[in-house]
């Protein structure tokens, strides 16, 4: 490696780990091997699934072909058959973040070709009402036209002023956003902090003044459409008290969800992860809650009223640090058992995460709690949540974890379902675009 990307590699690593993200993403990576045979045309990945399903590598780096395209590839949108656009935050550091087009043939050859560069930390993909492609940035929202000739040139905000949370430990930039049945915009702003500790905390009536102050953070704030492609600036916070809405989704009925990254504790067991239904006027807990009404260790004097009505508890709990990245109902055709199942990535580097998960719901796509609800767990099969409501997921992935010489653990990010059915995912870690197929 040249010495000015060591060097690079060094900062960005200091960078990384002063702003909490785990030590992990700094080093160095198992490479992924390539099993013999193909899944549905591409490369097959080492990687254990379900029955009937194979994992195929689309994109990205194995210990034969080591060079890699993609950094840190996040989200994923199909636009026809065989054109899907990929974003890429590029580095946790700077404007170096990237939207891919990613284009495949009838043979499986696979074209990767910039769209746009020079992007803060690009997340968040979605085709909006007037068939543009949307894209979250750490502090805006834009709008763009991938089928133009220069796609850059017809880029626009549309909406700007999110939070720059870059410098905050704990910080929690990236953009989510949904869009609503109405039309209105629904977008995650995070949590600058972990736990909203420290001298300047508290507001001058005791509570968070990250998030029940001006900033308005650990929110998810709700932009009017007024119209003609056009969102009112002057938002509403429709939900407070959320760490992390990354994982976020909007089901035919109705029913938003939101699978929430509960706080960084050291224990391995706690807390639980959260998966919210999303009301309007709802306080999800952040930071005076964990679990389903446990205090936290900071705002002990909140106790109360974490067990009261004006904390909405989470709809069921997930396996403590899983960290779900994307949520979606799968509606594809490939894979009939799924139908209709809820997907979540859990993108977690402990023994928990690394995994693609599926829940059965009810007619609100919601999961259905278990009597004895259990999760799994690297190198200890299944454990038991001894707390509820939870559901014991099918999982899609059960062993993706690392393996010596043969792969990395599993950092599960996007999700989507292909027009086929198949369910195409991201590994922002190990630099992949993996598409998981019916096997033959």
């Amino acid at each position: 490696m040249p010495r000015i990307d060591v060097l690079r590699t060094l900062r960005v690593c200091m960078l990384l780990v002063l702003c909490g993200v785990p030590v992990l993403a700094c080093a160095a990576r198992e490479g992924h091997a390539v099993e013999a045979g193909t899944c549905g045309g591409y490369p097959r990945l080492a990687i254990e699934t379900m029955r009937g399903m194979c994992a195929g590598l689309v994109v990205g780096p194995t210990t034969v072909a080591p060079s890699r395209t993609l950094r840190l590839p996040r989200s994923l949108l199909q636009l026809d058959a065989d054109t899907w656009l990929v974003t890429d935050l590029g580095a946790w550091d700077g404007t170096r973040g990237m939207v891919w087009r990613v284009r495949t043939g009838t043979d499986r050859a696979v074209e990767v070709q910039p769209v746009l560069d020079g992007l803060h930390l690009p997340h968040a993909i979605a085709r909006g009402p007037d068939g543009r492609v949307y894209i979250g940035e750490m502090s805006r929202i834009f709008r763009f036209d991938p089928d133009a000739q220069t796609p850059a040139d017809t880029v626009e905000d549309v909406i700007g002023g999110l939070p720059d949370n870059r410098l905050h430990d704990h910080r929690h930039p990236l953009s989510e956003f949904v869009f609503l049945p109405d039309g209105d915009l629904l977008v995650n702003v995070g949590a600058p902090s972990d736990q909203c500790t420290g001298a300047d905390a508290r507001t001058a009536s005791g509570l968070c003044a990250q998030s029940e102050g001006a900033e308005d953070a650990a929110s998810l704030r709700r932009y009017p459409y007024e119209g003609a492609g056009l969102w009112s600036s002057d938002y509403t916070v429709f939900a407070r008290g959320l760490r992390n809405a990354l994982a976020l989704a909007v089901h035919p009925s109705g029913t938003v969800l939101q699978g929430e990254n509960s706080y960084d504790f050291d224990s391995r067991w706690s807390p639980f992860e959260e998966l919210n239904i999303i009301e309007a006027g709802r306080h999800y807990g952040w930071p005076y809650c964990a679990d389903i009404a446990q205090v936290t260790p900071a705002w002990r004097d909140r106790a109360d009223w974490c067990r009261s009505d004006a904390h909405t508890a989470p709809a069921l709990l997930l396996p403590p640090h899983a960290a779900p990245l994307d949520v979606l109902w799968y509606e594809g055709a490939m894979f009939p058992a799924l139908q209709g199942r809820l997907l979540m990535s859990w993108h977690g580097h402990r023994s928990v995460g690394g995994r693609i998960a599926s829940f059965a719901v009810d007619a609100r796509g919601v999961p259905t709690p278990d009597a004895n609800p259990r999760f799994p767990v690297y190198g200890q099969g299944m454990r038991a949540y001894g707390a509820g409501p939870a559901a014991t997921p099918v999982v899609l992935t059960p062993n993706w974890g690392l393996k010596r010489g043969v792969r990395p653990q599993g950092s599960p990010v996007g999700l989507a379902v292909a027009h086929d059915g198949a369910i195409w995912a991201t590994d922002d870690r190990a630099g992949l675009v993996i598409r998981f197929a019916k096997d033959d």
